[in-house]
């Protein structure tokens, strides 16, 4: 029997991830099938491992109740969402976790949304290739005014990489990092406040019932009509039906999302939209990420801490 199980796919199929864990647990069991593991299947799969490393595999009571040999999960990935903190230390089993290892991967991927939609590159593509030519006129992300909703790891990142545009960056967290934002010249604001001034809104949040919707249809309403909005963060964020209304009536000016409530997207009106961008969660799936995501995960396997550290 292997100490180790490996329950995610995509780091299962990961040629020098796998083979850095083999370097360090030989017998390790992966998930070379490829399935998708939850329930029943995903107990029976962990079942006499006192290691195992998850990504997208809900882990909480029903799960952890019926493992008893279970005593460290290295996460891969920087969500713990699908995590229940409170039952991981209920069952005392630790968790090797490190947050932010994706966020240049984000940051990068929020400018390059920000600097298409402004420019209006995707609309400017489409009549391109239904025969239009003429100057497509858009604005730049130099002198704006970018809010960052969530200062956390990536709106941090991220407000290092806008320094070369002198942006004027309004940031709207429930901590209050007075420091960090004094040295960078960010202006901490009301999320309404952020919402009404600024040209881009780009949200770094995790989904929890405090955040779930917090773009509602009123804020969505507040937004500029030559505002931009941003989501690489978690679906779930957004009322999803009141920001295709918005957009229907051209309430603002582009969209950019990575994820959405339910992936992949019931409604796909969205990706029919010219100003809309549409990518299927690769906000952290650069093969940098990847790696720092996977080798953080080997590493919180003998780095890993009580639950309660991370409530």
């Amino acid at each position: 029997m292997s100490s180790l199980v490996v329950a995610s796919r995509s780091f299962s199929k990961h040629p020098i991830l796998r083979q850095e864990v083999l370097k360090r647990y030989p017998n390790a069991k992966f998930n070379d099938d490829g399935l998708s593991l939850n329930g029943d299947s995903l107990v029976e799969f962990l079942k006499g491992h006192e290691r195992a490393i998850t990504a997208l595999e809900v882990i909480d009571s029903s799960i952890l109740s019926r493992l008893p040999d279970l005593k460290v999960i290295g996460k891969y990935g920087v969500g713990l969402d699908m995590i229940n903190l409170h039952d991981m230390k209920y069952f005392n089993v630790k968790l090797g976790w490190t947050g932010g290892i994706n966020k240049r991967s984000v940051s990068e991927l929020v400018i390059s949304f920000a600097v298409n939609l402004l420019h209006r590159v995707a609309f400017a593509n489409a009549e391109v290739r239904s025969g239009e030519w003429y100057q497509v006129k858009g604005s730049q992300l130099s002198g704006c005014t970018f809010g960052i909703v969530g200062c956390g790891h990536i709106g941090k990142d991220l407000i290092k990489l806008l320094k070369p545009f002198g942006c004027n960056v309004l940031v709207h967290d429930i901590l209050d990092f007075k420091e960090f934002y004094e040295e960078n010249n960010v202006t901490s604001v009301s999320l309404e406040e952020l919402v009404q001034r600024s040209d881009v809104v780009t949200l770094h949040l995790p989904l929890d019932n405090s955040t779930k919707n917090i773009m509602n249809k009123e804020r969505l309403q507040m937004l500029k009509e030559n505002a931009v909005l941003i989501n690489l963060a978690r679906g779930g964020l957004i009322d999803e039906v009141a920001l295709k209304q918005i957009l229907l009536e051209g309430g603002i000016a582009g969209l950019a999302l990575d994820v959405f409530a339910v992936e992949p997207p019931i409604d796909t009106e969205f990706a029919l939209m010219d100003n809309v961008l549409i990518t299927p969660h690769i906000g952290g799936s650069t093969e940098e990420a990847i790696l720092a995501m996977g080798m953080a995960a080997i590493e919180g396997l003998e780095n890993a801490k009580n639950a309660d550290f991370f409530i």
